[in-house]
């Protein structure tokens, strides 16, 4: 069995691109992630399945930006579905020109099945500080 499997998701300018969610859902793995990113406009999508979601705003040069209501929007979808929601970045010239701040916090919402893999190794970490940098590395929040 797969551990995980992403697939990202976003809108383009002329058609949405949520049918690959259909294919993800398809497949054996532990955890299904959506990466909603860059998040190009509003997205409808439909979570059975599904067991983490990322959003994002895009960086670079020509970057486009991100409108705080299409983020609102997909919180509040995977609050309904009691699915975890990580803001990666507002996006900007550089990705961490924007910060991560939405609604007057961070939002590091990880899956279960995240941590509980990690515990299976926790026995090869020497102390809980190098545990804790394997967390940062993956993104895995200790919140």
């Amino acid at each position: 069995m797969v551990l995980s499997l992403s697939t990202r998701v976003y809108q383009s300018e002329n058609q949405p691109y949520t049918e690959r969610i259909d294919a993800l859902r398809e497949v054996p793995a532990k955890v299904r992630i959506l990466s909603c990113e860059p998040l190009l406009g509003a997205l409808e999508l439909d979570l059975t399945g599904i067991y983490w979601v990322i959003v994002g705003g895009e960086s670079g040069f020509k970057h486009r930006p991100i409108k705080p209501e299409w983020v609102q929007s997909i919180l509040e979808q995977t609050q309904k579905a009691e699915v975890p929601f990580f803001f990666k970045q507002w996006g900007g010239r550089y990705s961490k020109a924007g910060g991560r701040i939405f609604n007057d916090r961070t939002w590091d919402q990880m899956p279960i099945a995240w941590n509980e893999h990690l515990m299976q190794y926790k026995h090869k970490f020497s102390s809980k500080s190098k545990l804790m940098k394997i967390k940062q590395k993956f993104l895995l929040s200790t919140h």
